[in-house]
């Protein structure tokens, strides 16, 4: 291109693309696997597998690593004809695509390349996994295969179902979506607002990018890694792009200049911080200014590039960068390489997609009219909300005010048993021993104690035994008020009792293992959740009533529905898209005060379960269900057209405990309800000792380095109890659960349905053996 315009290199004769042909055929042999996965790293002059070229013996590598190839291979085999680079690339995405899990559609961060199996199995947006996803998305924009975009959508609609928990993206479980795999980010993560950006999802891309700008602001630079409460957890910085990336792109998309603020901070920083006589240094630690001796190559590719074009006006560039793609290393492919040498044979093995509703895949080419307002405050009133969230967690230094009357010994330090989550003064104390309380947005909530984060010594050493504390009354309840899971049989026409839905118990009422089942048809109660007086009593009476989660306690609602005269009560989760099948079961506990005034026996669904009741409702008016401890035989009276012995298999749940996976090191608790708040600093309603879950985090064994400073982190689970880690047998057929599917088809052969579940049935076996 420069060449054609007569300006620039008359000399040049593709002597690059010939060299970067040879470097090409010596990649190749990495590729040798039966997997099709390449090896991690290659001798560029021995090869694979010989003794010179020590390589060869690794088994694993990471998502991002086999799976951030297509654009620089295909670029390579359209350049020189050559199709072997686009094919090697392609069938590495395409074996990463078919390993994905399928219940969640994640992928995890390391894979062994001969066998296909996770290594690790927790999943993000950052660090291993990172350029995979926005290779997908890339490969679409320069090749044209919707095969890529229609992956990229999946993987897009499970990042935001599990992973976003606006502004943060944390790390889940593969195969256990719905919990955390650790209570931090890492600073890679912060290319993925510039990717949503090219997807087209302004919004969450706004509040993601301010918060990782807030955490720069009070730390200079982007931390290696940092806490959910934005407290360093591995202070090396060494001159990352990504936030620089996200930074360019949101202002192309936006045109905000707030965002060239944001550039000029950026410069600013590197400038009086990292600026060295021979460059720019990597920082060492963030906190103190150190530097490492080293400029990584990423540093000029990128940040430089980036931070120019950021500010660059469209004469200042020789040609016109709309008709490039950035690679993930920010080198520039032309679009016109899509009808360049079209010979590699496009074989879609992305097939059979579920059908995602996702309402921003209606922006994958954004109309910028629509999706970005012309309005300057547009952008602004997204991100004023997040203005001070790092200023309210993580303060430059904390000062004492004042000594509190318990330490001048009027009060005891605070103890875990006398610990109340609604209590002001409580949470005050915990503060000041560096504890902090997050509510998570699966409903969970989260103790964290940072030492460093405490008012003095004195008050750390208190955070630390009151955290031991709540381990050892969290593992005294777990043995105390253990129960089993329970279930909810349709037993009306036309299932007479082939559905069998998992149900979470509850810590009141009376004990379907001792009393005797429950039976009634099914209404929703006015109001849906049940927080108040119901005002539709007469049709409650007698009936089993359905309410939502949230908004109150589970024993408010139960006190509600019972005073309206109700025999039952379920409560239906209001986390859209939750299932048994990917979330811990869990109980119901009370709020802390007696509830042996309830007299009717109340049990929890997941989203997925419920809806199947709801959708039986719209279908047939009047159902009937059988809240028990387990699946009930079926009557053959009510159900002729039925074989006996065919009932009795497709009816089968496993509801006996089992025994948790004593790896996960998981203390399985007490479900509790609260108020959905996201602010950590508001408790729910009404909590004591008895309410919370409490769980102790290990630290992750395959974390390559250790924290910077030692740090106390327990997880307080209040909202999250495992009953049974173990798969179990619902009776759920696929049209059960399809509300797309008659309700009136017959239950399949139970050989049918066992060979639709074995892959489920792989997968929990496999998280049974997933360390978290």
């Amino acid at each position: 291109m420069l060449k054609e315009k007569g300006e620039y290199m008359q000399w040049y004769n593709d002597e690059l693309l010939h060299m970067a042909k040879q470097l090409g055929y010596k990649l190749l042999p990495a590729f040798n696997t039966t997997s099709g996965l390449p090896y991690p790293r290659i001798n560029l002059k021995f090869g694979i597998r010989k003794p010179e070229a020590r390589t060869g013996t690794e088994t694993d590598t990471c998502t991002a690593c086999a799976g951030t190839l297509i654009l620089e291979f295909a670029a390579l085999s359209r350049f020189t004809g050559a199709t072997i680079f686009e094919e090697y690339a392609r069938k590495a995405l395409d074996f990463l695509w078919e390993k994905r899990q399928r219940s969640s559609n994640l992928v995890g961060v390391t894979i062994n390349i001969h066998t296909g199996d996770w290594v690790r199995k927790d999943s993000g947006v950052g660090a291993g996994i990172d350029s995979y996803y926005e290779y997908l998305l890339k490969a679409y924009v320069l090749l044209g295969d919707d095969s890529f975009l229609e992956r990229f959508n999946t993987h897009y609609d499970a990042i935001m179902r599990y992973i976003s928990q606006p502004p943060l993206l944390l790390d889940v479980h593969i195969h256990k979506p719905m919990l955390n795999a650790r209570t931090w980010m890492d600073a890679l993560l912060a290319f993925f607002p510039g990717l949503q950006v090219l997807k087209g999802d302004i919004r969450p891309a706004i509040e993601t990018h301010e918060m990782l700008y807030q955490v720069i602001k009070k730390h200079n630079f982007l931390p290696e890694a940092f806490t959910t409460d934005f407290r360093v957890h591995w202070a090396q910085h060494p001159l990352r792009p990504e936030f620089a990336e996200s930074t360019y792109f949101l202002y192309k998309a936006t045109g905000d200049p707030y965002y060239l603020e944001v550039g000029k901070t950026l410069i600013e920083n590197l400038n009086k911080y990292a600026r060295v006589p021979c460059g720019f240094a990597a920082m060492k630690d963030v906190r103190t200014g150190s530097h490492e001796d080293r400029m990584d190559s990423f540093f000029l590719a990128e940040m430089f590039k980036y931070l120019y074009l950021l500010f660059a006006d469209k004469e200042d560039i020789i040609f016109d960068i709309e008709d490039y793609i950035f690679t993930t290393e920010a080198h520039l492919l032309p679009l016109w390489l899509s009808t360049t040498n079209q010979s590699i044979t496009k074989k879609n093995i992305t097939s059979e997609y579920t059908e995602l509703d996702d309402s921003n895949f209606d922006w994958t080419c954004p109309n910028t009219q629509i999706l970005f307002p012309n309005d300057p405050l547009y952008a602004q009133s997204i991100r004023e909300p997040l203005k001070n969230v790092v200023d309210k967690s993580c303060p430059r230094g904390i000062i004492r005010v004042r000594e509190e009357s318990f330490r001048s010994g009027a009060k005891p330090p605070l103890r875990a048993r006398d610990f109340m989550a609604t209590n002001p003064e409580h949470l005050e104390i915990l503060k000041k021993m560096g504890v902090s309380l997050i509510h998570l947005k699966d409903g969970r909530v989260q103790l964290v104690q940072h030492a460093i984060q405490a008012a003095s010594s004195i008050d750390a050493e208190d955070g630390l035994r009151f955290m031991q504390e709540m381990i050892e009354l969290s593992s005294q309840q777990q043995k105390e008020q253990q129960l089993p899971p329970r279930a909810v049989q349709i037993v009306s026409h036309p299932f007479f009792g082939r559905v069998v839905l998992t149900a979470g118990p509850a810590q009141f009422g009376p004990d379907l293992s001792k009393h005797k089942e429950t039976r009634g048809f099914v209404v929703s109660s006015k109001p849906y959740n049940g927080c108040s007086e119901l005002t539709n009593p007469e049709a409650v009476l007698g009936k089993i009533a359905l309410v939502q989660r949230g908004q109150c306690m589970f024993a408010e609602k139960a006190r509600n529905i019972q005073n309206a005269g109700a025999i039952g009560g379920i409560v239906i989760d209001d986390n859209d898209g939750s299932s048994s099948d990917t979330a811990p079961l869990f109980q119901m506990a009370g709020d802390g005060k007696d509830t042996d005034d309830i007299k009717i026996p109340m049990l929890f669904l997941f989203s997925k379960e419920g809806s199947i009741i709801l959708d039986a409702i719209r279908e047939y008016e009047e159902v009937e269900v059988l809240l028990s401890d387990k699946a009930k035989d079926r009557d053959p009276e009510m159900e002729n057209e039925e074989q006996p012995a065919s009932e009795n298999e497709s009816q089968n749940l496993s509801a006996e405990p089992m025994p948790s996976s004593s790896q996960e090191g998981e203390h399985n608790l007490v479900e509790h309800e609260s108020p959905e708040e996201s602010s950590p600093s508001i408790p729910p309603e009404s909590s004591s000792p008895a309410d919370l879950d409490r769980v102790a985090d290990r630290p992750s064994e395959q974390n390559s380095q250790p924290p910077e400073n030692p740090e106390t982190s327990q997880n307080l689970d209040g909202e999250c109890t495992d009953l049974d880690n173990k798969p179990q047998e619902q009776s759920e057929t696929e049209e059960d659960s399809n509300p797309n599917v008659s309700w009136g088809k017959k239950v399949q052969p139970i050989d049918s349905i066992l060979a639709d579940w074995s892959e489920d049935i792989e997968a929990f076996e496999m998280m049974e053996k997933d360390e978290l």
